[in-house]
C-alpha cells in the first residue's frame, strides 16, 4: 500500500502551471517536524497537485499556511544533458485540508484596504469618506483625478495629464 498522510506548513506559496497535454499541475513544499529526544527535526517534502485540486491549492494556500495532504509516493527519473541520471521523489496529493484557515483571501482584502487608504491620500479626504463614495464602483486612475478647487489647481491638473 502506498499511502502518505503529512500536517505540515507550506514553505513558499504554490506554484501552478498548463502541462502541454492541457492538465493543470501545482507543486509546493511542505515542511514537517519530527521530536526525538528533545530534538526537532524539520523534513521538507515536494507537494504535487493536479486538475481541479490544483486549481484550489493555487488560488487558496499561501506560505506559512497549516495543511493535511493525503496521498501517495512517486518517484521520478530522468538524464540531463550531461547523462547524468537525476531521481526525485514527491507526494501525489489526493485530498488536501486547510487547517488555517482561508488566509489568501486575508491578504487580499488587507492590499485592497491599503490600495484604499493610498487613493484616499492622495485625494485628500478620509478612507471611509472614499470607500461610501465608491461602494459598487470600479475605479480606473481617471476616477481619481480630484476636482479642482482654483485656478492654479487646474492648472496642475492640466500638467499632470
Amino acid at each position: 500500500m502506498n499511502r502518505v498522510l503529512l500536517t505540515g506548513r507550506l514553505t513558499r506559496d504554490p506554484e501552478m502551471r498548463t502541462v502541454s497535454t492541457g492538465k493543470t499541475v501545482t507543486q509546493f513544499s511542505l515542511a514537517t517536524n519530527e521530536y526525538r529526544g528533545g530534538q526537532e527535526k524539520a523534513e521538507y517534502h515536494t507537494i504535487v497537485t493536479w486538475d481541479r485540486l490544483a486549481e484550489i491549492c493555487a488560488q487558496y494556500l499561501g506560505k506559512g499556511q497549516l495543511v493535511a495532504v493525503e496521498g501517495r509516493l512517486q518517484t521520478r527519473q530522468w538524464e540531463d544533458e550531461r547523462k547524468l541520471r537525476h531521481w526525485k521523489t514527491e507526494v501525489v496529493a489526493a485530498q488536501v485540508e486547510m487547517l488555517s484557515g482561508r488566509r489568501r483571501k486575508d491578504y487580499g482584502a488587507e492590499s485592497a484596504a491599503e490600495a484604499l487608504a493610498m487613493q484616499a491620500a492622495q485625494l485628500g479626504v478620509e478612507p471611509h469618506e472614499l470607500a461610501a463614495a465608491t461602494a459598487g464602483q470600479v475605479l480606473d486612475d481617471d476616477d481619481l483625478v480630484a476636482e479642482p478647487d482654483d485656478e492654479e489647481a487646474e492648472e496642475r491638473v492640466a500638467v499632470a495629464a
